[in-house]
This record gives C-alpha cells, structure tokens and sequence, in this order.
C-alpha cells in the first residue's frame, strides 16, 4: 500500500469517490509537535469520512481512493502553491512541528503520488463520474458563535449540474441541505477544479456533519442516503 492514499476497490462502475481528508495518519518519522489526542479532532481528519466512502464504493461498485495522512502532515485539498498546505494553525491549535518542515519533500512524498493516482485511474475510465466526500464540525473553537445546522452541504466551483440535480433529492430524504454551505466550493474545492472541473468531467461534492457520521448507525444512514442520488447523478450526467 502507498503511504499517499488508501484505494477500495468495490467494482468496475465507472464512479470514483475521492475522500482527501479520510485518514488522521502521521508518520513515524513526522513530528507535528502537538498532544495526540488531536489526531481524532476534525483538524486532523474528516471524522466518518473514510467510512461512508468504502460502504459507498461496496454499494454502487466503485472504487474509492482516500488521502493516507492526516491533513496536519499536508492538505491534499490544496493547490501546489496555496499557503494552507503545512498548517501551522488549524482552528485554535498551533502546529509548531510545521513551521520549519520541507513542503517540497512532503509534496513529492504525498501529495504528488495521490493526485497522479487519481489522474491515472480516472485516464482509465470512458466516462468518469466523482463523488467527493468530506465532513465538517458542528462548530468551531475557533468561532464558537458560528452556526451550522445543514445535515449535509453541497459544494461547487462552476459546475453545479450534479448538485442541482442532489439538493433535492437529499432534501426529499429528509437531509437540511446547504447549498454552498457551511463554505463555498469556490473558495475551496481544489481537488475538484483539478481532477473534475479541469477536465470536464461532472462530480458531486458533499461535507457531512460529523456528529451524524461519528458511529456505524450514522455512517450506514448516509452511505444508504447516498447511494441512489450519486447514482441517478451519474446516469444524468456521465
């Protein structure tokens, strides 16, 4: 197993979920400098993400491919040259081993390798659909007054034609949906304009609350949730 991602393979459809934030992993020979119990904090990983995303992948018959470190090591939902790949703060919480750390050898080392994986596997598919998955807090430490009360938000760059088609859909499930919330795709949705939108092809990208995703119950809910509408995105679309 390459230590940039994680790959399920649960089939041959030609949907591929990207899950970036799946994994609160750190390398032995990384120090982050910060109290362990962080890593099961959401500034180290999308808390339920890496689990709906492999139910998912059994479900529809796909293959899902998840970041294999946590994004404190580095953020695989970043462009190259963006300032927030090796946080040094996250949500209240300094990183102090990120300060002096090599951006350039942890590119080449993870965030390079995952998104050739991902290049390479969708190169393979005739007509690729992406589901991409993360998960967001209730709240913010950082912003305690901050609400955010959707069940599920939806979020796009320029290509909204999946997420018109789920909001929906998702709505009709019972879900309080944020369109563009709780942030926009526009201001950050850079795996998506990369392997997605850059290439034309149509995708679905969804942040789960994490309190409803924290437990198995939850996480069958939303993968069963989730199933049909990324399906009926895809046949509409790919």
């Amino acid at each position: 197993m390459n230590e940039a991602f994680s790959e399920v393979d649960g089939g041959d459809l030609e949907i591929l979920i990207i899950a970036d934030h799946a994994s609160s992993h750190v390398p032995d020979d990384i120090d982050l400098g910060i109290d362990p119990a962080l890593l099961d904090n959401h500034i180290a990983v999308d808390i339920g993400v890496a689990q709906v995303s492999r139910l998912l992948a059994d479900q529809l018959g796909c293959k899902a491919v998840m970041g294999g470190v946590s994004r404190l090591v580095i953020d695989l939902n970043r462009e190259e040259d963006a300032p927030g790949l090796l946080p040094v703060m996250s949500d209240g919480h300094a990183v102090p081993g990120n300060r002096h750390a090599d951006l350039t050898e942890r590119m080449i080392r993870f965030h390079h390798p995952y998104h050739h994986h991902i290049g390479a596997l969708l190169d393979r598919m005739g007509s690729p659909f992406i589901l991409s998955v993360h998960s967001f807090t209730p709240r913010l430490a950082s912003d305690p007054g901050q609400q955010r009360p959707w069940d599920i938000g939806i979020l796009y760059n320029e290509d909204d034609r999946a997420a018109r088609i789920a909001i929906p859909l998702l709505e009709t499930a019972g879900l309080t949906v944020g369109d563009q919330l709780p942030y926009s795709g526009k201001v950050l949705n850079a795996t998506m304009n990369r392997h997605a939108e850059g290439n034309g092809i149509p995708y679905l990208g969804i942040e789960m609350r994490q309190d409803l995703v924290g437990g198995a119950a939850g996480q069958k809910r939303f993968a069963d949730m989730l199933a049909p509408i990324v399906l009926q995105c895809r046949n509409r679309l790919a």
